[in-house]
């Protein structure tokens, strides 16, 4: 799978860190100081979005009277100990990008969550040793599934992004990955588990531990 990469490009939440599990709790406890429900397909509707992107649908959608930057500083405010004290890595994740660092491999993470967040849990995990740029959607320009924030780190590490491999969980970030012009593999996350089939259609190759990249013991799903 590494054959031929200058550049592996991260997405961070469910990707590179365990971190999906409490978003739905946020956006429920969320949505009741206002006295809104969650519907059940808001999570599948958000996938991709960008931060800012996500406050403006959910003003938008839920006729909040807040402004977006209230909206998603109330986000952070809820989000931000447990990013900085009980998100962890994904399995065989340290390990992996210790490989990386080692062989002279750039790493990058291309996430759609907010700056704030980011930073919190890079400097808890101690990322920054390990990753090369770090990019948010917002920075990019646009959410996934558009390619803009991919291309922008592979541009940021200086590489094609046909020399880059994206890991990805969700359709619409492997779709970014794809449009960017890089070949994907799909970390299993289980909060997009209904989206399975999608996810095996889409990518290139699909783990459960980034220990399997160095083993060999991914699935691939194309053949190159």
């Amino acid at each position: 799978m590494l054959k031929g990469v200058k550049a592996v490009l991260f997405d961070l939440d469910g990707t590179l860190v365990d971190s999906m599990w409490m978003w739905k709790d946020i956006d429920v406890e969320y949505l009741g100081r206002y006295g809104r429900v969650l519907p059940p397909e808001l999570q599948k509707e958000i996938e991709g979005m960008s931060f800012s992107e996500t406050a403006v649908y959910f003003k938008e959608r839920f006729g909040l009277s807040q402004s977006l930057e209230a909206i998603k500083a109330e986000w952070i405010e809820m989000a931000k100990e447990k990013y900085a004290h009980e998100v962890p890595m994904k399995p065989g994740a340290l390990s992996f990008l210790q490989y990386l660092k080692e062989h002279g491999i750039h790493s990058g993470i291309a996430t759609s969550n907010s700056r704030e967040l980011l930073n919190a849990v890079m400097e808890s995990l101690k990322l920054g040793q390990y990753i090369d740029c770090a990019m948010t959607s917002c920075e990019a320009g646009a959410g996934k599934p558009a390619p803009d924030i991919y291309l922008k780190v592979a541009d940021r590490l200086g590489a094609s992004p046909a020399d880059c491999l994206v890991f990805e969980d969700t359709p619409s970030g492997i779709q970014a990955g794809i449009r960017a012009g890089s070949r994907v593999c799909a970390m299993e996350d289980r909060y997009v588990a209904d989206q399975k089939d999608t996810v095996l259609r889409l990518a290139d190759y699909y783990i459960h531990d980034f220990g399997q990249v160095l083993d060999g013991t991914y699935r691939r799903l194309k053949q190159h």
